[in-house]
């Protein structure tokens, strides 16, 4: 496989499952907590990347500059998710009280304070409204992060091999 097309397919990837959520949201009613929003942002920024990657076909250094990226961005997404799962996970004496949305979050608080209560979580994050294959959004998020992370790193392994070989 090529490192444009590997790319592509990340891409794809990352749109599809964007593109699910939103359909998730605005035909299934499923509105996103805040920990979702960080999570759709983490998709995103994957999604740059990998484009990114697919439109400049990158030769080594550039391989293993974008698979790190790549990997970077999926890993802070897959912590974000990973916090999300286990605040659903907690008994429910335990789960925080519901806070302020997104929106007020951000417009009252700094950018690193509002990162700061939003990945603290609320009760609408540990809130499970909707399950595929008995999996919550948060869980599935997790697993689609932490698979796109593998793939960065394979994408990375393969430019590194291929390139070691000319």
């Amino acid at each position: 496989m090529s490192p444009r097309l590997g790319y592509a397919i990340g891409f794809v990837v990352c749109a599809g499952l964007l593109g699910f959520a939103l359909y998730l949201q605005y035909f299934e009613g499923q509105e996103p907590c805040p920990l979702c929003a960080l999570q759709r942002v983490a998709f995103m920024a994957l999604a740059v990347a990998f484009l990114a990657g697919a439109l400049h076909g990158p030769a080594r250094a550039g391989a293993m500059l974008y698979g790190g990226l790549q990997f970077i961005i999926a890993a802070v997404g897959a912590a974000i998710a990973a916090r999300h799962v286990w605040l659903q996970h907690l008994p429910k004496d335990l789960v925080p009280e519901c806070g302020p949305g997104l929106e007020y979050i951000l417009r009252k608080y700094s950018a690193l304070r509002a990162l700061e209560k939003v990945l603290a979580g609320s009760g609408e994050c540990a809130e499970v409204s909707w399950r595929l294959l008995g999996l919550s959004i948060a869980e599935w998020s997790l697993f689609w992060l932490l698979v796109l992370a593998i793939y960065a790193l394979y994408l990375t392994l393969a430019a590194r091999r291929r390139y070691r070989s000319r």
